[in-house]
This record gives structure tokens, C-alpha cells and sequence, in this order.
């Protein structure tokens, strides 16, 4: 996702048309006369420290709708450097650490400033404590970068925060997604995955890059890091300026008391593009992305798809919307209307009840067992058909069997509390259900075992690709670097089964160096490097039904079929839609057809 979103507002998105337009939609552009004037520029002598606290220069109380807070002054002595002013913050497992103003000095001049304290304070300056932070600022050609140093004596460090003032103000873009009027709320993003946890407080983003637009011009900030770890901006506004935290998240899975902080960037560019393509060139080089047409592990077929179709199998309470000979069934048919070798078949929940049979990851009986599965990818690829069946990247049923000898791989976010993936209410009796574990492919047991049963469907069955639900999950898990174990695996597989794709959902920066295709619409800006098909929860044909997804029923459009228009053509088949609607799948595979240029 590339724009500022909450999983509330993204689930409902999914279920109206794929995510696809809204999540990059251009936001109207706010009348110059009504964006605050921008901070005049610093007449501070370079390097000079200024007794600043949490409160200076921002609205308190808040005007708008705000985040947690302390309730009083914490100080934040800051040195002016070009048109704005720096501080720090120094979080461990226990505590706030600001600097100690009587501890500091500035070296440099207006072109590098270096920034040495030698102690902290706590308890809101009452207390002090032993540490020391060392932080460069240069200027790099139009631009500011810096990084820093933090260490502490007694506790190890899992937080440093950059405090940036005489931000200007101005319409708010997250992550190169769409800019939007924030008024005068404050604001909170995290990468990825909401900073590692989608249902905290404020939004996700795809990539670390904060841009405003102002009067004239684009104000930009991002991290030139070079491996995934949790970023999170925070903006607190003031009469013309913000506050805006750097937030840099540490290794989980560490114990440092000394931390390097990966540089940041900040500056301005005349427009919205040239600050993303000067963030992205960063990304490219960091993770390896490849323009699509470029990539070498995009297989012949993948590149010729007109269409995904994806076939619901079974439902978490056992319902079943199509079994094993059904599918094969709606196939024959759609083999009259388009050729097979145009289209992938996405199988969702193949292997029992959708999540509550994950991670057994064996051929459900119920819907024909192995003969009948078997059977169904036989006849698929006799008519060109490439199949895909579904995998969850990061489930785990606490209450089967195979729980104990996988327990070990359990995702524990960085304060060491185990991470549940309690958020759906599975069996409508409206409470979240929590027998389900967020597992870390940066364990070696949960990697071990999800490539074991991704590799056996691959030997057993000959299935073309698979797909990785939820893959870009990404929490910073003491228990593993989840990012590396996620790329370990897919290269792992590739390695083994060169021919064979891997496909993802919610896909984050990072990502794209390795997984070429998503479902989830990536817009014009992630579609250089993949390509994308609709969620599985988009409506059906018909009531709208999200099949084996919890999100219910959506409002399915019969002008525009409910296709996106920056992802592949895809056909959702429920219960219903081959026996009661095929009239509407024959016009979307039309329509799939017209956009693949088939006559």
C-alpha cells in the first residue's frame, strides 16, 4: 500500500474494487491561499542549541484529533541547522532518554555539523543518566542528511527518534501515495506494515518517504536505509510549522546498547515526482529492484497473463464454495472463452477450512482429497491453465496438533509480547477470535517447515506457482529478522524450482526486489518493478460475496465488472457466480480478453 491507511478503511477498499485506484488516487489540490505560510528561514547561526521541550512550537492542547502525549515538558534541546532545528530522543525497554543540555557541544559550520552529548536526562529532565549521542548533519548538495550514534550504559537501545521543527505545512503524502489536507490534526505513519503492527495507532506506508506540498514547492523526508527495519513519522502541527519525529526502530532480535541509525534525508524538490524518484533510486539500489520487463524471475507464462480467476474453496466454517470436480467444471468452460495459457488460477483455501487448517497445508478431503486435486491441476494444465495454490506466509492454529513443534517460530514484537493474529472475528459470535499466532519467517523452525509444504505441493501436484498471504506482514520479531527469513524462502524455493512463481500480497518496497507479482492493486508507481491482480475479498458477481474472505459482501459493479484499473483482470467464483452469473464472467473475461489484445 502505497498512501496512508488504516486496515479498517483498507479492508473496506478491497472489498469495493481491488485497492487498486483509491489506495493512489491524486488528492484534490488544496488552494494555495489556504496552506499556512511556510516558516520563515533560519537567521540561527549554524550550531546554535536552543532549550526547546515537547511542547515549543506546536498547539497545545491539540486542535484536532491527536496521539498519546506526554503531559508535560520534556526537554528537547535542539542545534539550528540550515532552515530547521534537530533534537533526539534515546528509547530502551524501560524508558525516555533525552539529551542532557549541559552535556553538549556543536563542531562544524553550516556545511557539517557534528553533535556530541555526553549524558541523558529522564524523568523529564529531573534525573540524569550516563550515555552519549554523536550526530553528523551535512548538507549533501541541495539536501540534508545525518545519521547518529546512541549509546547507553545499563540498557540496551530499541528506539532513536530525530526531532525536525520548522517543518513547513502543508497537503501530507505517506509513503508516495496521494496528498491529503490534514487540517491542523496530527498525523502518524508507519513502515511497514503499520511500523509492525497494522491495527496500531495512525496508518501504514509502503515505503519510508514523507512528503508536503507547499505554496511553491515539496518538502520531503525519508530513511536511506538499506535493510527493512520499522520507520515512523509523527507530525505535530504549530501556527506554520510541525514537529515531525524520525522515528528509526532497532533490531528486535539485538541487545545493543550501541546503535547506529541509518542516514536520513530531507529537502525540497519542485514537485511530488522528483522527490519520489530521488527516494526510489535509494530503494533500487538498496533492495535490487529491476523494471519488470528486466526481471529474470518472471517466468514466460506470467508475462502473457490476461486474467487470474480465483476459485473459493473452503470457508473457515467448513462451508464450501466450490470442490475440487467444480472447478474443474467451471475450467472446461472457461477454456471455450478464453485460452487457458492466458490465465492463472488463484485456489484459495485448497487445504480445509480458510486459516483455521493452517499451517497443515494438506489436500482437503472434503473438497476431493488427493485424487481429486490431483485430478483438477491435471486437467488445468491440459487446457493451459497454470495453478496457484494459497499459502499463509504468518498463521498458525494454536489448537492442532503440529502447534508444539512449531511454537518456537512465533512472531514477539520488539518489548517481548507475543504478536496474536486476533483481529477477525472468524465465527460471528462478534468477538475477535485469538487461537491464531503471527508466525516469523526469520525462525528457522517456521521457514523450515512452510518451504517443506510449499516444495511437497510443488513435487506431489506440479502446481505452477504458489502464493504467500500476508507477506508483507513485516514485524520486527525478536525471534528473527522476518524480512531476510521472507527472502531466504522464496529464494530458497526458486533455487529448487526455478520455473516455479511466487506471489504475495500487501506488498512493501523491499519486496519487489524478489516477489514479482501481488494481489493488491500497485498503481502506476510500484508497477515499474510488478504486476498485481485483485484481492481475493473483491466482490463477486451478483450479492457481492467475498467468499472464503471474513469481510462478508461488497457491492459488486456491474458497469465497470469491479476490475481495477492498475491491476490484471480478475474474476472472483463463489458458490453462486458459474451457476447463476455466468453470464457476468463471460463479459469479464471479454473485457480481460480486449485489454490482452485476444481476439
Amino acid at each position: 500500500m502505497g498512501d496512508f491507511i488504516s486496515r479498517r478503511d483498507w479492508l473496506k477498499v478491497l472489498g469495493l474494487a481491488g485497492a487498486g485506484t483509491w489506495l493512489h488516487r491524486t488528492a484534490v489540490a488544496r488552494p494555495v491561499a489556504d496552506i499556512p505560510p511556510a516558516p520563515a528561514p533560519s537567521t540561527l547561526p549554524a550550531g546554535e542549541i536552543l532549550p526547546l521541550t515537547s511542547t515549543s512550537e506546536i498547539f497545545v492542547p491539540p486542535r484536532g484529533r491527536s496521539f498519546q502525549k506526554f503531559s508535560f515538558d520534556f526537554p528537547e534541546p535542539s542545534v539550528a541547522f540550515g532552515d530547521y532545528t534537530f533534537g533526539f530522543l534515546v528509547f530502551t525497554d524501560e524508558n525516555t532518554y533525552g539529551l542532557d543540555r549541559s552535556r553538549m557541544r556543536v563542531e562544524g559550520n553550516g556545511d557539517a555539523l557534528r553533535v556530541i552529548c555526553d549524558g541523558f536526562v529522564w524523568a523529564g529532565g529531573q534525573m540524569t543518566a550516563p550515555g552519549r549521542l554523536t550526530a553528523l548533519l551535512r548538507r549533501s548538495g541541495t539536501a540534508i542528511e545525518w545519521d547518529a550514534v546512541a549509546e547507553m550504559r545499563e540498557h540496551p537501545i530499541k528506539t532513536v527518534t530525530t526531532i525536525v521543527r520548522r517543518v513547513p505545512r502543508g497537503q501530507v503524502s505517506f509513503g508516495g501515495g496521494g496528498f491529503r489536507d490534514p487540517h491542523d490534526n496530527e498525523l502518524q505513519a508507519g513502515y511497514t506494515f503499520g511500523a509492525g503492527d497494522l491495527n496500531g495507532p495512525g496508518g501504514s506506508m509502503v515505503t519510508p518517504l514523507l512528503m508536503i506540498q507547499g505554496a511553491s514547492d515539496v518538502f520531503y523526508l525519508s530513511s536511506l536505509d538499506t535493510r527493512v527495519r520499522p520507520k515512523r513519522f509523527y507530525l505535530a502541527p504549530g501556527e506554520t510549522s510541525y514537529r515531525v519525529e524520525a522515528v528509526y526502530e532497532h533490531d528486535a532480535w539485538r541487545d545493543d546498547t550501541r546503535v547506529e541509525v541509518p542516514t536520513w534525508r530531507l529537502g525540497r524538490a519542485a514537485s511530488a515526482e522528483e522527490a519520489t524518484a530521488l527516494h526510489l533510486r535509494h530503494i533500487e539500489q538498496a533492495f535490487g529492484l529491476t523494471p519488470w520487463e528486466t526481471r529474470t524471475d518472471v517466468p514466460a507464462w506470467m508475462r502473457n497473463l490476461a486474467m487470474v480467476t480465483t476459485l473459493h474453496g473452503m470457508h473457515y466454517t467448513g462451508y464450501i464454495f466450490n470442490d475440487f470436480a467444480k472447478m474443474s467444471e467451471i475450467l472446461r468452460w472457461m477454456r471455450t472463452q478464453i485460452p487457458g495459457e492466458r490465465v492463472l488460477v488463484f485456489i484459495s483455501a485448497w487445504d480445509g477450512r480458510y486459516y483455521w487448517d493452517y499451517p497443515t497445508y494438506t489436500v482437503s478431503k472434503r473438497m476431493g482429497g488427493d485424487a481429486g486435486f490431483r485430478r483438477l491441476v491435471s486437467e488445468a494444465h491440459a487446457m493451459g491453465f497454470k495453478i496457484m495454490p494459497m499459502f499463509g506466509t504468518n498463521a498458525a492454529n494454536t489448537k492442532l496438533p503440529i502447534w508444539p513443534r512449531i511454537a518456537a517460530g512465533v512472531t514477539k514484537k520488539i518489548d517481548g509480547n507475543v504478536y496474536d493474529l486476533d483481529w477477525v472475528d472468524w465465527n460471528n459470535d462478534r468477538h475477535q477470535d485469538g487461537w491464531l499466532r503471527y508466525m516469523n519467517l526469520g525462525a528457522d523452525v517456521w521457514r523450515e517447515h512452510l518451504e517443506g509444504r510449499i516444495a511437497e505441493m510443488i513435487e506431489r501436484y506440479g502446481v505452477d506457482a504458489y502464493f504467500l498471504d500476508i507477506v508483507g506482514g513485516h514485524v520486527n520479531s525478536t525471534t528473527g529478522d522476518m524480512h531476510e527469513g521472507t527472502r531466504r524462502l522464496v529464494l530458497n524455493l526458486r533455487r529448487r524450482y526455478p520455473h516455479v512463481a511466487c506471489v504475495g500480497e500487501m506488498p512493501y518496497d523491499a519486496l519487489h526486489g524478489f516477489i514479482p507479482m501481488f494481489q493488491v492493486g500497485l498503481g502506476p508507481l510500484w508497477s515499474k518493478y510488478s504486476r498485481s491482480y485483485q484481492h481475493l475479498s473483491s466482490p463477486a458477481p451478483g450479492r457481492g460475496s467475498s467468499g472464503v474472505h471474513e469481510s462478508g459482501f461488497g457491492r459488486f459493479d456491474a458497469a465497470t465488472l469491479s476490475l481495477s484499473e492498475h491491476a490484471i483482470p480478475t474474476l472472483q467464483v463463489v458458490d453462486d457466480t458459474f451457476t447463476a452469473h455466468r453470464d457476468v464472467m463471460a463479459a469479464i473475461i471479454a473485457k480481460a480478453k480486449e485489454r490482452a489484445g485476444i481476439a
